[in-house]
């Protein structure tokens, strides 16, 4: 639904929410120095939304209009950590914003957390 502002037309109709996950992943595949998977994994073989190099996979969640809460469900961590395993990924992420244009966060598992720790332990000691 268009509505007119004078000699322009504003264009108020919603996006579908592919429009806004492509956005994020495009964000996420630049600025984390990722490529973003083409048709978000829905491919035989390259599964995911984001490979980083050789060694990660994200999965990309994010919401069409701006939120102050967002749930996380299982199955969406489960299935990247199967489909990390399928492409012989040694790590996996899920992101999430909270909108379009939110800043992006990331859930890891305990195992990564703690290693994430001692990483930044080292070098801040350095």
């Amino acid at each position: 639904m268009s509505g007119k502002i004078g000699l322009f037309q504003k264009d108020t109709s919603k996006k579908p929410t592919r429009y806004y996950s492509n956005r994020q992943e495009k964000s996420i595949a630049k600025s984390l120095n990722g490529k973003q998977v083409a048709n978000s994994g829905a491919t035989t073989f390259a599964k995911g939304d984001i490979n980083i190099g050789s060694d990660w996979l994200i999965e990309a969640k994010t919401k069409t209009s701006i939120v102050n809460s967002f749930s996380i469900k299982k199955e969406w961590l489960e299935k990247n950590l199967k489909e990390s395993i399928f492409m012989h990924k040694k790590h996996n992420a899920l992101a999430f914003n909270f909108g379009p244009d939110e800043p992006n966060y990331y859930i890891i598992d305990e195992s990564l957390m703690k290693s994430l720790i001692e990483c930044i332990k080292y070098i801040d000691n350095e």
